[in-house]
């Protein structure tokens, strides 16, 4: 409870204004997260995987509500790691996790001064939805094999060029029975078996 920063120290406790807005800012936050956004479209969680995020929130806000100080990033970090990993079967290490707390951290040191200029910024960027339909392409596209990695990321970047013959997925019914089509590496392309159709004798 010593505070050593120069001026009037931040009260350690949030008011009860303070504990709404940051409830907000929570939501808010995770609601531009990729990766939790794409583990409830995909429904990783199963059926309630959006009420699994919603638990995620708002045990997020226990934990600065609840917790006495000091609070340290470390276990915010593990606090949200956890959850993932045991409401969505998922582990995130591309580092997310880590801006997250950080961005979250730095949102309820706001809210304890009555500075809630980061949620509003936040509200007027509105939620962040086209980058959870890239995020499932790329995936999508990069479960083929490491080999054509590189080819599927060019592939994502470059969706409404339909003409390349190099894509993962060959979504033209008219050409699902056609003879298999070589792509320019060499690779032959084949139709997965449900894209077949009928077999015509």
């Amino acid at each position: 409870m010593d505070s050593s920063s120069g001026g009037a120290a931040a009260p350690q406790r949030l008011a009860a204004e303070a504990v709404g807005m940051l409830s907000e800012g929570v939501s808010l936050v995770l609601g531009r997260w990729t990766g939790l956004q794409m583990a409830v479209a995909e429904q990783w969680g199963g059926r309630e995987s959006r009420r699994k995020a919603d638990e995620l929130a708002a045990d997020i806000l226990s934990w600065f509500t609840q917790t006495k100080p000091p609070l340290y990033i470390d276990d915010l970090e593990e606090l949200i790691d956890q959850t993932m990993i045991a409401s969505f079967n998922a582990e995130i290490e591309d580092g997310s996790i880590e801006e997250i707390a950080e961005e979250l951290m730095l949102m309820h040191e706001d809210c304890l001064k009555g500075n809630y200029e980061s949620i509003q910024k936040l509200k007027q960027l509105g939620p962040q939805t086209n980058s959870v339909s890239q995020s499932q392409l790329v995936v999508n596209e990069g479960d083929d094999d490491d080999e054509s990695s590189d080819e599927s990321e060019s592939d994502s970047m470059a969706i409404d060029e339909s003409a390349k013959q190099s894509d993962s997925m060959n979504l033209d019914p008219s050409r699902s029975n056609n003879k298999p089509v070589s792509d320019p590496d060499g690779w032959t392309v084949v139709a997965n078996k449900r894209n077949r159709g009928k077999r015509s004798n």
